[in-house]
């Protein structure tokens, strides 16, 4: 098994759903002939042809579009939006037919499609290159939201997502693109979708994140375990539907969370977790959730884009303060 990034990972897993799967297929933005912005999908339309891997005029709501009648007719499109600040367009697609197409046709016809976009900050990119609003889609019935944030889930998830039924966003953290490299089997082994990833164990206090925020919360969970604090880590990666039972079962443990995420505070998925936690547990709770997010601006340009993602140091201090409170 070579050592991969996440990058990668995106690509082995399209590569193996292309060649294994006939109805699969692959467009959007400059993804063929150029593999897309962060090559992705380099090579593969050499590997399996233009009428399986081609590019798509500059228009999102097209794309999505195209992907719910392709869908509707037994292929299963992944469609790209290049980054995600560019989905707006396309959300009316999105929302009002590929996510309500089961319910609509009383489970006669499904939307089995896969809108992949490179999301969230931390690449000094301009604005609508750095968004970070799962939170829109995850509100939505019908739709399902996959985050990954490892070579190895991306790789699994991505799979996951193609082969599922009903439309996923699927959003890939650009920040960790070729952050790491992991040992990646191309197995063609799925993960599930719907299930937390419990990444380091502990007693102390229960953190919460999901996609880059995830190295961020590891480095800070190592740093304090060196001052007795054992940290539990769980990493969310399918936001909707959402793994509260796993949460819900360490925050009965540790009696403490906090969530960490790269979008704004308002709204976010963070609250939705915080509520759910409260109707759950709040009997287990010895503290209130805290949250450390990015704050209710847009996102800044390049000097500074580092204030606003969460820092380790912003994590280490709210978990002292959680644990000073109870």
């Amino acid at each position: 098994m070579p050592d991969i990034t996440l990058v990668e990972a995106v690509t082995q897993a399209l590569a193996y759903e292309l060649g294994n799967d006939p109805n699969v297929v692959l467009f959007g933005e400059d993804i063929g002939k150029n593999g897309g912005v962060f090559r992705a999908t380099v090579g593969l339309q050499e590997r399996f042809g233009e009428r399986r891997v081609f590019d798509s005029p500059l228009a999102e709501s097209m794309i999505a579009g195209i992907a719910i009648g392709m869908s509707l007719q037994g292929l299963k499109p992944v469609a790209e939006f290049q980054f995600m600040g560019f989905i707006y367009p396309a959300m009316n697609q999105i929302i009002a037919h590929a996510a309500r197409m089961r319910n609509r046709t009383r489970g006669r016809l499904h939307c089995p499609i896969v809108f992949r976009a490179p999301f969230g900050g931390g690449i000094r990119a301009p604005e609508h290159h750095s968004e970070s609003t799962e939170a829109l889609f995850a509100h939505i019935p019908g739709l399902q939201v996959v985050i990954p944030s490892s070579p190895k889930r991306a790789y699994g998830l991505l799979l996951a997502a193609i082969r599922n039924p009903d439309p996923v966003v699927f959003l890939e953290p650009k920040r960790i693109y070729r952050l790491v490299k992991q040992p990646v089997a191309d197995d063609g082994e799925a993960l599930p979708i719907g299930k937390c990833f419990t990444l380091k164990a502990g007693d102390d206090i229960t953190i919460v994140s999901w996609g880059a925020s995830i190295h961020e919360t590891l480095q800070a969970a190592q740093q304090l375990s060196a001052e007795g604090i054992a940290c539990e880590v769980i990493d969310l990666a399918t936001i909707k539907p959402l793994d509260i039972d796993t949460i819900i079962a360490s925050v009965e443990k540790t009696g403490r969370c906090v969530i960490v995420h790269e979008g704004a505070k308002t709204g976010g998925v963070g609250a939705e977790i915080s509520a759910q936690l409260m109707e759950n547990c709040h009997h287990a709770l010895l503290a209130p959730v805290q949250r450390v997010t990015g704050y209710d601006v847009i996102m800044p340009y390049f000097q500074l884009e580092k204030h606003y993602i969460p820092s380790v140091k912003r994590i280490t201090q709210t978990i002292n303060y959680v644990m000073e409170q109870s």
